[in-house]
């Protein structure tokens, strides 16, 4: 009887080891392109997500967490800006499905530092902010253009938020929540008064945005109203001298608004 022959078993195959390597590369690369990806790359994408109106000019660091000087301009084409003094610093942690930042400015965040939970929305983003308080100059204004440049403001504003959080939609704003900017003993370059007043801003959220300005104290009064209508900021007030001062706020009564006598009527949107 002729015994059986047993084929030989096959050999494993055996992985290439280059493939091992390139793998090791690939997988490596992408570990420092998230974790060391340069802070230019987050001062491009806030150039572009904010029309250019919000600008970090000498970035350093990483995306992640890293440094940059604040500019505020009036926008693309703009030949205003305006640099927070100092430099604002920034740490960037994952929380998903989006990213927690923590912000800290030299000069304005002396307290704690501003702390943002940014998540993606189809077609969109939020942007909320946990409550607290900041100082911030009020000649950084003067970056936006007209009439800021003109007006020239010195004086501090005080930033209030509770439960404030922005939403783009498919190109539509919702915010919710409630701000209030202060502005304490404000001047301006086309007034000799100094200050001319103090004057509080609040925003309140909901499906209409609604501001109100009011003034607290001072020479120059200023008071109105506006809403957030279809993406489009509409506002009426007025502004006014007390009574014999009129003469010397004159100038600046001609640059706020529409001349009514002895008003100036604001009106926009």
């Amino acid at each position: 009887m002729t015994a059986l022959r047993r084929r030989p078993a096959a050999a494993p195959a055996v992985r290439a080891p280059w493939g091992w390597a390139v793998a090791g590369v690939l997988i490596g690369a992408a570990f420092m392109l998230v974790t060391q990806a340069p802070a230019r790359w987050l001062a491009a994408g806030l150039a572009r997500a904010t029309g250019g109106m919000l600008l970090l000019a000498e970035p350093q660091g990483s995306v992640w967490s890293g440094s940059a000087r604040l500019v505020l301009t009036g926008g693309a084409g703009s030949q205003d800006s305006a640099a927070l003094p100092g430099r604002v610093q920034w740490r960037l942690t994952p929380a998903l499905p989006g990213v927690q930042a923590q912000v800290t400015a030299d000069c304005c965040t002396a307290g704690a530092p501003l702390r943002l939970r940014v998540a993606p929305r189809w077609a969109g983003a939020r942007v909320a902010l946990a409550d607290g308080q900041s100082q911030w100059p009020s000649a950084l204004l003067t970056g936006l253009g007209t009439p800021w440049n003109t007006l020239q403001p010195e004086g501090e504003l005080s930033l209030s938020t509770q439960g404030l959080a922005a939403e783009w939609l498919a190109g539509r704003l919702q915010v919710d929540g409630r701000a209030e900017v202060t502005a304490r003993h404000v001047s301006s370059r086309l007034s000799t008064l100094r200050p001319i007043g103090s004057y509080q801003l609040k925003l309140s959220g909901g499906e209409a945005v609604a501001l109100d300005l009011s003034t607290l104290e001072g020479s120059l009064r200023l008071s109105g109203s506006g809403q957030w209508v279809g993406g489009r900021l509409r506002f009426n007030g007025e502004a006014s001298a007390a009574p014999g001062l009129e003469a010397q706020l004159a100038n600046l009564l001609n640059i706020i608004g529409r001349r009514q006598g002895d008003r100036a009527i604001i009106s926009f949107g």
